[in-house]
């Protein structure tokens, strides 16, 4: 970090994994992933001419005030909280934290400038402004916002009327302005700012690396894109971006970071951050010949959909080093499935299960519990279909209303039941609250997807597949992670 009074700028991430994780924290089952937004920010704001400095509180194990104290110290002109993780569940839930911080950070520097930022804070703009201690939000990327905020701050103003800014009045009313557009040509932007964080602290999946369990770091997490083109109601990824849509970088962009990545930091274990990878077949295999002609020997993991892999990606996928993909097969009913705009054939998942499985990739099946219209008896379906696939890795989800998503905006519509905090958002945390079904409360929809881990993990069919694909000692994990049962507050209720 840059001694004090030197620093434009300071990118936080904050760190909530007690919160967020309650007694799955204390035994390093979880991921802790390099916050690639906020580096993507940090690379360009320099490139900008602006100094920086990026603080992962989470990867630094620091609490709320240590956070704030550290922030403190560099003394920046502007403080940002950037509240966005690598999936779409990873920023609602991180708000309580945020705020904290801020609140902390404003004892400390009462005078001085905080911003908050994000996929949570894009979706609420209004409200982030209204609740939080921030003295201002930034809806959308930050590129086209932070630098002439930064140069107002610099100039001595303090209420510019900058596109995607949101502060208060003198009255303390949020006061918003035009929304900036995405940033469109990926390749302007510079490669993350790694150099600013503690490479050497991020691990991955405890499943991702499942063969070699004690070897999760170093950890990478790279974009190829940017945005989704696909319209599921429970997603809230668009609300960073404004709008449905997908923008591409170069493949050769991607190689040379990845080599970066490997020959600096001595990366191996990567995650492509897509929220839709396996789109284009040609881009895709194209991507793959890259990587392998470089020689990196990566273990990667990406996402795919049951209606865009296709049978040519697959062999070149696994000689990328992609030995993972995440398939979202979310529901087994396909009542369930057409009502939550999917938009897949339930029939092919066999089919593409087969072909994945074939070509040596093994799958991270995503399933959710509790979309609109569930009842036990298609929450049920979707148990036997995870119990039938028997994937090497199931995220197992209750449906959770996050803002941004349509979900989110039919829940205030029908005046369902939300969580609390923000923190209830969580799928782990102590007051998590999923959704009602219509059928079903959020508190009998949470019982049955902790129910479904249960089945799932502590199936001897599923052990027994561990074992023989990766070995007795991540059978063993296996079996020390499915003894720990959450602790929950709304579970049955």
């Amino acid at each position: 970090m840059k001694q004090k009074s030197d620093i434009d700028i300071i990118l936080v991430k904050p760190g909530s994994q007690k919160r967020i994780y309650g007694r799955l924290s204390d035994f390093a089952l979880t991921a802790i992933e390099p916050p690639l937004y906020a580096a993507l920010l940090a690379a360009y704001l320099r490139q900008k001419g602006f100094s920086v400095a990026l603080l992962d509180a989470e990867a630094e194990g620091l609490d709320y005030a240590q956070t704030a104290a550290r922030m403190s110290e560099a003394e920046p002109l502007l403080a940002a909280v950037v509240v966005s993780g690598t999936n779409p569940s990873a920023s609602t839930m991180n708000m309580d934290g945020a705020e904290a911080i801020l609140g902390h950070y404003r004892e400390l520097r009462p005078r001085a400038a905080g911003l908050l930022m994000g996929l949570h804070p894009s979706a609420l703009p209004e409200r982030s402004t209204r609740e939080t201690t921030a003295d201002y939000v930034c809806q959308g990327e930050g590129f086209y916002t932070l630098p002439p905020l930064l140069e107002a701050l610099k100039a001595g103003e303090t209420g510019p009327a900058i596109p995607g800014l949101w502060r208060r009045d003198e009255e303390g009313n949020p006061v918003s302005n035009p929304r900036p557009p995405a940033f469109e040509d990926l390749d302007a932007l510079p490669m993350a700012a790694w150099d600013l964080l503690p490479m050497k602290t991020y691990r991955a999946h405890n499943w991702h690396c499942f063969g070699r369990i004690t070897e999760r770091e170093p950890y990478a997490v790279v974009h190829t894109s940017l945005g989704c083109p696909f319209n599921c109601s429970f997603c809230c990824i668009n609300s960073l971006y404004g709008k449905r849509g997908i923008r591409m970088r170069s493949n050769q962009a991607v190689v040379d970071e990845l080599e970066h990545l490997v020959s600096t930091y001595g990366v191996r274990n990567v995650k492509i951050l897509d929220e839709m990878f396996a789109l284009k077949e040609d881009r895709v295999v194209e991507l793959c010949r890259l990587i392998s002609e470089r020689g990196l020997d990566l273990n990667i993991w990406a996402y795919a959909r049951v209606n865009t892999i296709t049978e040519p990606m697959l062999p070149s996928l696994r000689r990328a080093g992609i030995g993972w993909l995440a398939y979202g097969f979310e529901s087994g009913s396909k009542r369930i499935l057409a009502e939550v705009s999917k938009g897949y054939d339930p029939d092919a998942v066999s089919r593409v299960v087969d072909k994945t499985f074939a070509h040596g990739i093994h799958i991270c099946a995503n399933f959710i519990f509790g979309l609109p219209g569930d009842d036990y008896e298609s929450m049920n379906q979707t148990l036997e279909l995870m119990l039938d696939i028997n994937a090497e890795w199931a995220n197992i989800y209750s449906a959770m209303a996050y803002p941004g998503s349509r979900l989110y905006d039919q829940a205030l519509l029908q005046g369902w039941p939300l969580p609390e905090t923000w923190s209830g958002y969580s799928q782990y945390s102590y007051d998590c609250l999923p959704l009602p079904t219509g059928r079903l409360s959020g508190g009998q929809v949470l019982a049955f997807r902790d129910y479904a881990f249960n089945t799932y993990f502590r199936s001897p069919r599923y052990q027994s597949m561990i074992a023989a694909k990766f070995g007795a000692q991540t059978a063993d994990y296996v079996r020390g992670m499915a003894a720990h049962d959450l602790d929950r507050k709304h579970a049955g209720y």
